[in-house]
């Protein structure tokens, strides 16, 4: 068989796992994570502070990836198996779906930043619209005041029978 790598960071992932499980079992974790339960079990008996001397060296969070590293890391991981795909990514801390959403963001077209310009078009019409918002509130108000006042004049009139104009 043959022996798999895990790199620091998923150790580590896993072994927090572990230590907050609440009431699962070490093996429903080990099983969750698709490794052996004894696997899991040595690495929770590694002192803490050999892991996180390990781990502030080597491994870094998938979003602190720069894009150029995310291109190597698609290049490498390219036209790999499904199997080899997840030893890859178990040795570089990553998961497979990440990945995915890498190439997805590689692929996606980019879209030209006009940055000051758009902020102050967007400043501009947000403006304008509550500009026109409170002269519709204020056109609102003046045709009810409108309504009400014709209601009265009908009612004025009908108990008056028509002798005033």
């Amino acid at each position: 068989m043959k022996k798999v790598t895990y790199s620091e960071g998923f150790k580590e992932q896993a072994r927090s796992k572990v230590f907050s499980r609440g009431n699962r079992t070490v093996q429903a974790v080990a099983d969750e994570l698709n490794i052996s339960l004894h696997t899991l079990k040595n690495w929770m008996k590694k002192p803490v502070s050999e892991t996180d001397n390990k781990l502030t060296r080597k491994a870094k969070r998938p979003q602190d990836w720069s894009p150029e590293e995310r291109l190597m890391a698609l290049h490498e991981s390219h036209g790999l198996g499904s199997e080899a795909l997840n030893a890859w990514c178990r040795e570089h801390g990553l998961f497979a779906h990440q990945l995915a959403e890498w190439k997805a963001d590689f692929c996606r077209p980019s879209q030209p930043s006009h940055g000051r310009e758009q902020a102050s078009e967007v400043r501009a019409l947000k403006a304008e619209n509550q500009r026109l918002e409170r002269e519709l509130k204020r056109k609102e108000k003046a045709l009810a005041e409108a309504a009400a006042l014709l209601v009265l004049q009908k009612k004025y009139r009908a108990l008056l029978g028509d002798e005033v104009e």
